[in-house]
């Protein structure tokens, strides 16, 4: 039985997003269709508020996570931590949010931490941005990675790379473990 899933990545400027199919009798994740959700950056716009340009950003990183939710049967996030500041803590607010409006709406999230994200999916917990990406690229080296000529750009693919290890990290969970056997005992 193939499920469809998604791993995301939350961040205001940066949402990896990895949607693909995980057999529940082999635990095979097929070639996991990659994306970023980068919300307009309106940034030298000196006629917005700061917090309206925040309350934009949130609307369209919420209407996309949603779809992406919402296509899936089971979601596995990398929950962001804490920040260093004010600012940071702005945006951990309003990806808290985003993920908070999905569950509201009954979708089941399955939380990671980074250091699970990191530990399960390249066997470190202290794995740099470069070894999580290279680690995703050999794993799926067909996946829809975003090329500047030759050359991975780093600053979507490490998105979707955590995107991709939330959902290995997700299904070591007990939580995702006790929902596979419901799953299996539906099919029967």
């Amino acid at each position: 039985m193939k499920i469809p899933v998604c791993g995301m990545d939350p961040s205001l400027r940066n949402w990896g997003i990895a949607e693909a199919l995980l057999d529940l009798e082999s635990g095979i994740l097929s070639t996991p269709k990659l994306s970023v959700i980068r919300p307009r950056d309106e940034e030298g716009t000196k006629k917005v508020r700061k917090n309206s340009l925040d309350l934009l950003r949130a609307e369209e990183l919420a209407h996309a996570a949603m779809a992406a939710a919402e296509r899936a049967k089971v979601i596995f996030v990398e929950v962001p931590v804490g920040s260093q500041s004010a600012r940071a803590m702005a945006s951990y607010g309003i990806c808290v949010g985003v993920l908070g409006s999905i569950q509201a709406k009954g979708i089941e999230i399955i939380e990671v931490s980074p250091a699970e994200n990191k530990k399960f999916f390249t066997g470190t917990k202290t794995a740099s941005k470069k070894l999580m990406i290279n680690t995703a690229m050999d794993l799926y080296p067909d996946a829809n990675w975003p090329y500047q000529g030759k050359k991975v750009s780093e600053a979507q693919a490490e998105h979707m790379a955590d995107a991709i290890a939330a959902i290995h990290a997700g299904v070591q969970t007990p939580v995702f473990q006790n929902l596979m056997r419901l799953l299996k005992a539906t099919k029967e």
